[in-house]
């Protein structure tokens, strides 16, 4: 196969912690994100600063342990790439909070890069009144006529001076990268946009890189907070 899912999997959390080992339903939260992935058919890898972490899912998948200064998931996905000097011609970097995975919104990042697009993320329609939708936590994008990414933030946008027109989206923070691409991503500066909202793929959008953005109905959650656990749990009820 020619794409490869690698997940960034830190020790260390701002908001909750210790976050991969966190218990969702009896289990690790990285456990339920590997376990899920497992199930689509793609290579998955473990990125992780720490053996605690690698311990929880040594026995479903290969895990990689990476240098603890590393600033971002997408420079532990690429610290993988280039130490296990995988070919694999298309990598996903797949959120280690995000417990949700399906294997149709995967197979669309994919085709994406075959279509030649060098990044591809995913993104769900939310409503005006939802309170996420004013929520710093929760990251909106506005897209083009084409499908690409216009600007990715934490505020509302866009401003709804009137309404009926678009539909906010909510960010799913899952990328597809054409493998020469991640690697140039990594290596780049931080950019003065992403700095300000810190979103590392506003450095995509800074350097006149273009991000595909694949709309997905299903659902996703991803675990930042204590307050997110019973969301989650209750989406997987009846999940072994």
């Amino acid at each position: 196969m020619d794409t490869v899912i690698i997940v960034p999997a830190r020790l260390g959390s701002t908001r909750l912690k210790k976050k991969p080992l966190v218990e969702i339903k009896g289990k690790p939260l990285l456990r339920w994100v590997v376990e899920n992935l497992n199930r689509t058919g793609y290579r998955v890898i473990v990125a992780t600063d720490a053996e605690e972490v690698k311990k929880v899912v040594q026995d479903l998948v290969e895990v990689v342990l990476t240098p603890s200064f590393l600033p971002s998931g997408s420079d532990r996905v690429a610290y993988t790439v280039e130490k296990l000097n995988l070919k694999e011609d298309y990598i996903i970097n797949y959120q280690g909070d995000e417990p949700f995975a399906y294997k149709e919104d995967l197979d669309k990042l994919v085709e994406a890069l075959r279509q030649g697009w060098k990044v591809a993320t995913l993104a769900a329609p939310l409503e005006p009144q939802d309170p996420l939708f004013r929520d710093p936590n929760t990251v909106k994008v506005v897209v083009a006529k084409n499908g690409s990414a216009l600007y990715f933030s934490r505020s509302p946008i866009p401003y709804f001076r009137k309404e009926g027109y678009v539909k906010p989206l909510k960010h799913i923070g899952i990328y597809a990268f054409e493998r020469k691409t991640l690697l140039e991503f990594t290596r780049l500066k931080p950019t003065p946009l992403e700095q300000t909202e810190s979103l590392e793929q506003l450095r995509l959008l800074e350097n006149s890189i273009p991000i595909k953005v694949i709309e997905t109905t299903n659902f996703y959650h991803g675990v930042d907070t204590l307050q997110d656990i019973p969301i989650v749990e209750e989406k997987l009820k009846g999940t072994i």
